[in-house]
């Protein structure tokens, strides 16, 4: 059920397409629905109806799985009028999961066991204990079985002292679902139509009602305000932070990690404190990863170490884009890898280098304040501080290519498209506009163009 307003949330845009750990809260019911292997996923939406929509039929990965529906319900008059709007689509063989689209943290293990426990036979609800259950609709028992759920505003005084409470989600068989909801009305204080009325549907008919109860609240928490959501935000950190380390990973302190998307560790793996991974990003064996690091769809090699202030972002692992950081390679601190970057083994990238689009071979260095875009660089070239290919001319973008163990000097421009034979050196302050053969000394200032052969001294 993704149809509410959630005017607490004090925005525009629909309360379920609001962020945690990257994704909408949303889109997190509905990927737990694709753990499920679910048949059919039916969303119900009303405000904000175009974006919901949107965002979650723009998600060809999860959708793929199963059949995605969506209906409307307009105007939204309670939880039962919400679940009558998908009779037409729901199949009488199935079993219907009831969840909410802004309670993103149920986990499909217990999903999987309340099912289990409807048995396709049963009516099963998922409860909690609360100590202060104010606002949620009680248990009423007779022994260990379900009577009814009374509504805060319906219970009376005695009723109120219940503290098992109906968490919002439950697993039904679909053909009895539908009966029940034909005989729904709004005969109560709020004059809504309560999903919740079938249970007593269900005890005069004859159909066992059973409760799973939990002890984790935050499976069933929802979102109704800013405050929840970064609560919300810290849980899932928090269990994302726990799941790494039993995994071996080392974090300096797991309250001060964000993981908004999924981030595969291989083995002897350190994290300082406040890095943001996004997207898909691999850190392979023995990798370091300093403080205050963002890094975007990138895959990081074995022995890599990402220095602090380091900003990474790529495209999805596999495209064009993708960011790709090679083994023993050096990058940071204050550095930008942006989409398209691919660094050899044992690369280093400093202090306030920007790399775009280019490849660099073993061992090539960029040590301070430099930028490579539309670049091929190869083995051992060393790329002085203030130097830049100009790779854009106002209507296409070129290549600048420096081959193997080149020397660029300091503060060279280098316009594209450009090659710089092996071997070479560019002489500092150069601007660059001619391809240089190997070995040449390169020295080019103003309009005055020197091109001379040139071998540099062995080290002794």
């Amino acid at each position: 059920m993704a149809a509410g307003k959630g005017t607490r949330m004090k925005s525009k845009l629909p309360k379920v397409l609001h962020l945690l750990a990257g994704r909408a809260l949303v889109q997190h019911v509905v990927d737990t629905a694709a753990e499920l292997h679910a048949r059919q996923v039916t969303v119900i939406i009303g405000h904000g109806a175009t974006e919901v929509e949107a965002a979650l039929a723009g998600n060809t990965v999860a959708t793929s799985q199963f059949v995605l529906n969506f209906v409307r319900q307009e105007p939204q008059l309670g939880t039962g009028h919400a679940v009558q709007q998908t009779v037409p689509v729901l199949q009488d063989d199935g079993i219907v999961v009831v969840l909410s689209g802004d309670v993103p943290l149920t986990q499909a293990d217990t999903l999987q066991q309340l099912i289990n426990a409807c048995d396709g036979n049963k009516l099963a609800l998922l409860t909690i204990d609360f100590a202060d259950p104010t606002s949620y609709g009680r248990i009423e028992r007779a022994g260990d079985k379900v009577q009814a759920i009374v509504e805060q505003k319906d219970a009376t005084p005695e009723q109120r002292k219940i503290t098992e409470v109906y968490s919002g989600i439950m697993a039904v068989p679909a053909a009895p679902l539908k009966k029940w909801l034909a005989r729904l009305d709004n005969k109560n204080a709020q004059g809504e139509f309560y999903l919740t009325d079938i249970v007593k549907f269900a005890v005069a008919d004859g159909v066992p009602v059973v409760a799973y109860k939990i002890s984790d609240a935050v499976q069933v928490a929802g979102i109704n305000s800013p405050v929840q959501l970064a609560e919300l935000e810290r849980a899932y950190q928090k269990r994302i932070a726990l799941a790494l380390m039993e995994q071996g990973v080392r974090l300096a302190d797991p309250a001060r990690l964000d993981v908004r998307g999924t981030l595969t560790c291989a083995q002897d793996v350190s994290i300082d404190v406040n890095c943001v991974f996004e997207g898909q990003v691999s850190l392979g064996e023995g990798v370091r990863v300093g403080p205050n690091c963002v890094i975007r769809d990138a895959t990081i090699a074995a022995g890599a170490v990402i220095h602090p202030f380091t900003h990474i972002e790529g495209g999805k692992p596999g495209s064009k884009d993708a960011v790709e950081v090679g083994e023993g390679a050096l990058i940071g601190p204050f550095a930008r890898l942006r989409p398209g970057a691919k660094l050899g083994a044992e690369v280093h990238i400093g202090n306030f280098v920007e790399v775009k689009n280019s490849t660099l071979a073993k061992g090539a260095k960029a040590n301070h304040l430099a930028y490579l875009g539309d670049a091929t660089v190869g083995e051992r070239v060393n790329y002085g501080a203030g130097s830049i290919t100009a790779n854009y001319d106002g209507a296409f973008k070129h290549r600048t290519i420096i081959e193997a163990d080149v020397h660029i000097g300091s503060n060279c421009v280098l316009i594209a498209p450009l090659t710089i034979g092996a071997g070479g050196t560019v002489g500092g302050g150069s601007t660059l506009t001619k391809d240089t053969p190997p070995l040449a000394l390169a020295v080019a200032r103003g309009r005055q163009v020197s091109i001379a052969n040139w071998k540099r001294p062995s080290k002794k």
